[in-house]
């Protein structure tokens, strides 16, 4: 069974920002997988349901981006799967508009939902896919850039990022983290 995270802040009131990158994706597993994300449990939203002829659990945490992990690290207990079955899709600002960078393990970078992820299952060694959201021009506009509105055609290209990002999840439950690197990271665009 795989466990996938994404990131973001509850809904509706963030939907559509940069920051909820993470949540789009889930969303559109869920669409694309006929995956219901109708059930609540340890503060998210989640759904189960198969993907690629594996069991799944897409997991929407509800705590707010930056306390993401304490949500995160009741369902990889509850269910005891290794670190190895779970992957967390977020947004990056060091990440292109409409790319996306997939790792097996590592550090939270500056990010503090992949901080609270890393605190509290005590542990980098999960992998994750960064989809691109680009830095704003003013370093000092990050809050504003990542919770504000996504002008239409930065919308389009963003969305290229979340399916490019969905394309990755099932490639790595079907063929594993190391071959979803080479193909993700590689060519990092449409096919």
């Amino acid at each position: 069974m795989y466990l996938i995270v994404g990131l973001g802040n509850p809904e509706p009131e963030y939907a559509n920002t940069r920051h909820n990158m993470g949540f789009d994706v889930i969303n559109k597993l869920a669409k694309k997988n006929d995956i219901s994300l109708n059930k609540t449990k340890y503060n998210a939203i989640y759904g189960t349901g198969i993907i690629k002829n594996e069991k799944v659990i897409l997991i929407k945490p509800q705590t707010f981006m930056n306390n993401s992990g304490e949500s995160a690290v009741e369902f990889v207990r509850f269910y005891k799967e290794p670190l190895e079955k779970v992957i967390v899709v977020y947004d990056d600002m060091d990440t292109d508009i409409g790319k996306i960078r997939v790792r097996a393990k590592g550090g939270p970078g500056s990010h503090n939902g992949m901080k609270s992820m890393v605190y509290e299952l005590k542990s980098g060694d999960f992998a994750r896919i960064r989809v691109g959201i680009g830095r704003p021009k003013d370093e000092f506009d990050r809050i504003d850039y990542v919770i504000g509105k996504i002008p239409d055609a930065e919308y389009i290209t963003l969305q290229e990022g979340e399916d490019l990002a969905v394309d990755a999840v099932e490639y790595w439950i079907e063929n594993g983290i190391d071959n979803t690197m080479n193909k993700y990271n590689t060519y990092n665009s449409r096919y």
